[in-house]
């Protein structure tokens, strides 16, 4: 066993799952820290324990407000830096910026690689992380980086639920699909679709049997909903029984509630289930009937566990 301490520190985007993930083991300590926001907007924090030679994890998702929640990550990666902590690991569960991981147009940024630099920058050694966007972010760094998956918790939720087709809600999802169509053994469908705008979508093609079966329509992650909601609708004009959809990180927003409920309401969708990556408050999805939310709690404690003692953590994936 390692003889340093390992101590978690949480932001304000991912304070619930943190201490969650902290309980897992008893090894694991969940640190005390000092938020505070100043009047014009900037972060300040204070570690309130000794991190001196000690294995420190930084909870947090980049979700909305992304840039406020990003800046707390970084002073908070500061502050360890120069209290002499021994290894700074970003364990960020929703990983903001994911989808800028190319130039798809003239004259814009990469922003991904530009968050993966300015994090190292801050004094982050390492990354945990959960069901990225783009796979190739990984690449984005020199440092160590640990991509955990979603898929096996979904699966193991997913038990008592009758699936028959799993689908691709576009094009870019086929991968994931097919993996966990092969994996839960059941058929595969996918939909091509066409964005009108930056929240609503429009289906142009099916490919798959749907009819009288029920589906489970995969994604990485949602804001609006709209693809799923489009993608649900299709699956029920061309016969499907039942459709539930699932995704890893659910950065739902008011928009996205409304579909869904919507959804719900006109049977467009039988049920909603998503991880709490990137959900600080589960209450308001706990109320809704169509709604699950799956706790990555343990893969994360798991993780963390298995860093701070140099152990392998490739089980976790199966």
């Amino acid at each position: 066993m390692n003889d340093q301490k390992c101590i978690v520190f949480a932001g304000n985007a991912s304070k619930r799952l943190a201490s969650e993930a902290s309980a897992v083991y008893p090894d694991i300590i969940n640190g005390k820290i000092h938020h505070k926001q100043f009047p014009s907007g900037e972060w300040y924090c204070q570690l309130q324990e000794n991190v001196r030679g000690a294995d420190v994890f930084l909870f947090q998702s980049v979700i909305k407000p992304a840039n406020d929640n990003l800046m707390q990550l970084l002073v908070m990666a500061d502050a360890a830096r120069r209290a002499s902590a021994g290894r700074i690991t970003a364990v960020i569960p929703y990983m903001g910026y994911s989808r800028q991981d190319r130039k798809d147009k003239s004259r814009v940024p990469i922003s991904a690689k530009l968050v993966m630099n300015i994090l190292q920058t801050a004094g982050i050694m390492r990354y945990v992380t959960m069901d990225l966007h783009a796979q190739q972010i990984q690449g984005f760094t020199d440092l160590p980086f640990d991509h955990l998956y979603f898929q096996p918790i979904l699966i193991d939720a997913l038990k008592s639920v009758d699936i028959d087709v799993v689908c691709s809600p576009d094009e870019g999802g086929i991968k994931k699909a097919v993996a966990l169509a092969k994996k839960m053994k059941k058929k595969f469908a996918f939909i091509v679709k066409d964005r009108v705008d930056e929240s609503t979508v429009e289906v142009t093609q099916f490919v798959g049997d749907v009819k009288n079966k029920n589906v489970l329509i995969v994604d990485d992650l949602t804001e609006t909903a709209g693809t799923l909601v489009a993608a649900g609708k299709e699956c029920k004009s061309n016969g499907a029984n039942k459709v539930y959809c699932a995704v890893t990180h659910g950065c739902l927003g008011d928009k996205a509630f409304e579909r869904l409920d919507i959804a719900y309401s006109s049977k467009a969708i039988d049920h909603f289930y998503c991880s709490d990556t990137a959900i600080e408050d589960t209450a308001p999805l706990d109320k809704v009937p169509w709604a699950t939310v799956v706790s990555v709690k343990d893969i994360f404690g798991k993780a963390i566990h298995a860093i701070h003692n140099d152990q392998s953590i490739s089980s976790l994936f199966s």
